[in-house]
């Protein structure tokens, strides 16, 4: 087989077989296809699709391309993937969360996509935490704390890796197999029992239209299904940021206050519990999402989730008493500025995407593969929807390198919040369930 003539194939908008899928996955994991050979190609699914058998096979076929694990735990293996957003931490207080609860939760997490933070960069951020550990190490502390959050190991869906980081800076994100196919591999080739999706909709979301999350949500959830790996997802909310912080070590001080009570964003809190319950019942934990949530509530307010995740920093290499101390152990920008209001109103909308892209611009994400990212940099202190501000009030305040990409951070938040008169209503974070039945 010729890559090019498979590229040709599905530019033409004809249907791949499983026996080429698995050809070009291989030289996705060898690097016998070229970068430019797989922009092409990821081009032509963005503009031509691929069919639910297609989406399968690539899924099987990245999975395949590396090791697939297999768990031998007293507990049920659960995890949560979400499609990403700005300002979603969530997976910080999750896995601790459930892990806490009596099931054993295995996180395999990407790097920042686009304008959206990735869980990796967060955990990076961290003095010492190894995100990506040998799989012995892997497996010796999902098994002794209950759960691990860290990146793809050498040898994990290694197809998938490069797909991702090229798929980054081709425009090529928004493409619904290929983004079924990314998670999924990963998420088979960690040997998971069940899994729930965090399937974001708004104009912070790769997804923008509900519509366009519907079916991606009902993509993932029938591909996984279909390989045998029990999924459901929820559609959330992401016409705004989710945490009050975006940026890496912000987003990990936002967490830590979370999980000790320091301080809680409430659309966070809904979004955190609602996952938690819904892989609670996945994993057979709890009867009911009332009470899973329930369970989580307790998990969280007792300190036990806390507890977890410090256990779990200090094994994988981090600091024994960064829950106590993260502030004195994460690096900090040294330039701090607000963001005042520009007039008197209640936030009545948020560019979300525009804030995403103001971190990146920062130095918090990135513009090419292998970039280095800051993980000091960021907003934190974002006002919500319907928040009331005065003329001068900060929007938020930025953390830069230096003044000028302060000032240009300031600008871009300014430009991204919307006042009006009257306050809007708050939205649900929330919006719908999605099961195997759709």
């Amino acid at each position: 087989m010729l890559p090019q003539e498979i590229i040709r194939k599905k530019r033409d908008g004809r249907s791949l077989s499983a026996a080429e899928i698995a050809f070009f996955v291989d030289g996705l994991a060898n690097e016998t296809v070229t970068e430019g050979q797989v922009a092409a190609l990821a081009m032509a699914v963005f503009f031509n699709g691929m069919s639910r058998e297609e989406a399968v096979a690539v899924t099987l076929a990245m999975r395949d391309s590396g090791d697939v694990l297999s768990w031998d735990l007293p507990g049920p293996v659960v995890d949560k993937h979400s499609t990403g957003g700005v300002g979603d931490n969530v997976s910080l207080m999750l896995a601790p969360i459930v892990a806490a609860c009596g099931a054993y939760v295995p996180m395999i997490s990407g790097r920042g996509l686009g304008h959206t933070g990735g869980t990796l960069d967060k955990m990076d951020s961290i003095p010492g935490y190894v995100s990506q550990p040998a799989n012995d190490l892997f497996r010796d502390v999902v098994k002794s704390v209950g759960c691990a959050i860290i990146g793809q190991t050498g040898n994990l869906a290694p197809a998938d890796r490069r797909f991702y980081a090229i798929r980054d800076v081709t425009a090529t994100v928004e493409s619904i197999p290929l983004i079924t196919a990314s998670i999924l591999s990963k998420k088979l080739a960690a040997g998971l029992q069940a899994l729930v999706l965090d399937v974001k909709a708004g104009n912070g979301a790769f997804m923008a239209k509900s519509r366009d999350a519907a079916a991606l949500a009902k993509s993932l959830v029938e591909v996984a299904n279909g390989a045998g790996m029990a999924t459901t997802a929820l559609i959330t909310d992401m016409n705004e940021p989710l945490a009050s912080a975006a940026g890496n070590a912000l987003e990990v001080v936002n967490a830590v206050d979370f999980l000790t009570g320091r301080m809680r964003d409430p659309r966070l809190l809904e979004v955190t519990l609602a996952l938690a319950a819904e892989m609670l019942v996945a994993a057979r934990l709890a009867g009911s999402p009332v009470e899973g949530e329930a369970s989580a509530r307790q998990a969280l307010d007792s300190g036990k989730a806390a507890e977890v995740f410090g256990r779990m920093v200090a094994a994988l290499g981090g600091p024994h008493d960064f829950v106590s101390a993260c502030r004195r152990h994460l690096p900090e920008a040294p330039v701090v500025r607000a963001v005042p209001a520009r007039a008197d109103g209640y936030v009545t909308g948020i560019d979300t995407r525009a804030v995403g892209v103001a971190v990146v611009a920062l130095g918090g994400g990135r513009v090419r593969p292998g970039d280095a990212v800051d993980p000091a940099v960021g907003i934190s202190g974002l006002a919500t929807v319907a928040a009331e501000l005065r003329s001068g009030d900060p929007i938020a305040m930025v953390h830069a390198r230096d003044e000028a990409s302060a000032a240009a951070a300031i600008a871009a938040v300014q430009g991204a919040y919307a006042l009006g008169d009257r306050r809007p209503p708050r939205r649900k974070a929330v919006l719908r369930h999605v099961g195997a039945t759709g």
